[in-house]
């Protein structure tokens, strides 16, 4: 009886099955229906002094017909919440048949100069979606601020008069700008510069600018113009020329393989003499890799094969250069001229050293401030040498 009413179970069951094939009748389940993957923009945005808002963009690859949510949390990485940036998190909703929503993260407001930073918005917890990009990084740019703090009282200072002496010209770089009356940008590469320089010199803002009584040159590893890095030259050519005087400039110097800081002088007639005829006053130069050690040097000579030049360099008894404020000063009278550092005086020419050559330091000469980067005394950087480099100035005063 059991193997009777199993056969005949078996029996209906294939004879069932064998209808509904033949009937046409049945309907096939409909196949399940991919979910959106949902992604994260990232944000850069400028710095400013007031707070500004950066909206991240969260992006579906297609519009879902079902709402979504989404949870998310800001995490610091080198920008700091409640310094940098207000912390947030919590659910981000995006309605049916919509494909984005936004996530604002408010940046809280600064004006110093300094290193990029970063924060993160992570997603998690998806409903109807799946995540595909689930960090979107902010980017705060502060690295083209126009203040930049220095603690003026370290280091070297020196008199504000002489005996005997007036204060005929001085930049003290109070402004908010550079004062364009006294001095002009050179810019471009010029082909290295006469020194095999690898900076492209701009006039920008990013290179040169003054802050709270200081002139900042900066020199960065950047790309501009086939050049690798960009930097800043200066000069009062045809502007504020001297013949004699002291002239006392206070600064802190950059140093690294490859930086190559200077502050110096061209007689004003370069354009109809030539260099070095016109003659050349370095009150300090810097070759990066010797941080401790600057020069001052004199050069001249009818023209580059008679190049002559008297040089000495000072070492600082302990520091290095980039750590305080100095004071690299030249006594120039006529037939004399002497190069001092903090008042100490590490040489001097006079008409005896050019004898048998024009000696061309009666006439006027002009200044320059700029920082090179590479060339043929300092050669180039290296994997070592941190950008930016900045050059300080507090001050250039001449005296006569």
């Amino acid at each position: 009886m059991k193997i009777r009413s199993i056969i005949y179970l078996l029996f209906t069951f294939v004879l069932m099955e064998s209808c509904s094939k033949g009937s046409g009748s049945s309907t096939p389940t409909p196949p399940a229906v991919a979910l959106s993957i949902a992604s994260i923009s990232d944000v850069s945005n400028e710095r400013t002094g007031n707070n500004l808002k950066f909206q991240f963009s969260i992006t579906l690859d297609k519009v879902s017909t079902s709402a979504i949510t989404l949870s998310y949390t800001t995490a610091d990485v080198t920008a700091l919440a409640n310094k940098d940036y207000k912390p947030v998190s919590g659910t981000l909703n995006i309605p049916a048949n919509s494909n984005s929503g936004t996530i604002e993260v408010e940046v809280i407001g600064d004006s110093a100069r300094k290193a990029n930073q970063t924060f993160n918005v992570q997603l998690s917890n998806p409903t109807n979606c799946t995540i595909s990009t689930n960090k979107g990084t902010g980017t705060i740019i502060n690295e083209n601020l126009l203040y930049f703090p220095v603690d003026n009282t370290v280091g070297y200072a020196t008199a504000s008069s002489y005996p005997g002496k007036t204060l005929v010209w001085s930049d003290e770089f109070d402004g908010n700008t550079i004062n364009t009356a006294a001095w002009t940008f050179e810019t471009g590469n010029n082909n290295g510069w006469g020194n095999a320089e690898l900076e492209n010199y701009t006039g920008r803002t990013q290179n040169a600018f003054v802050s709270k009584g200081n002139l900042i040159i900066e020199a960065r590893k950047e790309s501009l113009a086939g050049s690798a890095y960009t930097s800043a030259r200066m000069i009062t050519k045809n502007k504020q020329v001297f013949t004699y005087g002291r002239i006392d400039i206070r600064a802190k110097v950059p140093t690294g393989k490859g930086i190559w800081p200077a502050l110096w002088m061209l007689g004003n007639n370069i354009d109809q003499a030539g260099w070095p005829a016109c003659g050349e006053m370095d009150i300090m130069e810097l070759v990066g890799q010797e941080p401790n050690k600057v020069h001052g040097t004199l050069h001249w000579g009818a023209n580059t094969t008679l190049h002559a030049s008297k040089e000495a360099g000072y070492v600082l008894p302990s520091g290095t250069f980039d750590q305080q404020f100095h004071v690299f000063s030249m006594v120039w009278v006529k037939d004399q001229v002497q190069i001092y550092i903090d008042d100490i005086l590490y040489n001097t020419i006079t008409t005896s050293n050019t004898a048998g050559s024009n000696y061309p330091f009666n006439s006027n000469f002009f200044f320059i401030f700029n920082v090179a980067v590479g060339g043929t005394w300092p050669g180039p950087p290296d994997a070592n040498t941190v950008f930016p480099q900045r050059m300080i100035v507090d001050y250039v005063r001449v005296f006569q």
